[in-house]
């Protein structure tokens, strides 16, 4: 039984009013649904004109980081999405954008696009320096989402 301390450093640490930027980016980077948002902004935009390389490298993993996580592997799907958004940014970043096309809708979603790369590569990569690969499968088992563990 928790003692009366543990509980309120619960409820403070659970209150969305005090969260700290670090435990905000870590709730980010343990969800699953960023990797599928930037999957589908990457194939908005890769699809016309149509860009086969981004349209084979980038969805894939991306989507398969969102299983994962849905699957009970959090630590694994937030390195896979640091790695996957990080190197979408990294190489959307180096496409050069003229002035005109920064302001545009499809600059927009670009822009769009790169930032969430970049913010789900730091959160997927701060839930994969500080997880722990047994704590999820302790959570896995003791969930026993598939009626497979006895």
């Amino acid at each position: 039984m928790a003692d009366k301390g543990t509980e309120v450093v619960d409820e403070i640490a659970n209150d969305p009013k005090t969260k700290s930027a670090v435990a905000r980016l870590k709730g980010w980077g343990s969800s699953a649904v960023p990797p599928s948002v930037l999957a589908t902004l990457v194939i908005g935009l890769h699809m016309r004109p149509r860009q086969p390389l981004a349209l084979l490298l980038f969805p894939a993993p991306l989507f398969a980081a969102t299983y994962f996580n849905l699957a009970g592997y959090p630590t694994a799907a937030g390195g896979l999405t640091a790695a996957w958004s990080g190197l979408y940014a990294l190489t959307a970043m180096r496409r050069r954008q003229g002035l005109r096309g920064r302001f545009s809708v499809r600059g927009g979603v670009r822009g769009l696009a790169v930032a969430l790369g970049l913010v789900n590569a730091a959160a997927g990569g701060l839930v994969w320096l500080t997880g722990d690969f047994e704590k999820d499968e302790r959570e896995r088992k003791e969930r026993n989402r598939w009626g497979i563990e006895e």
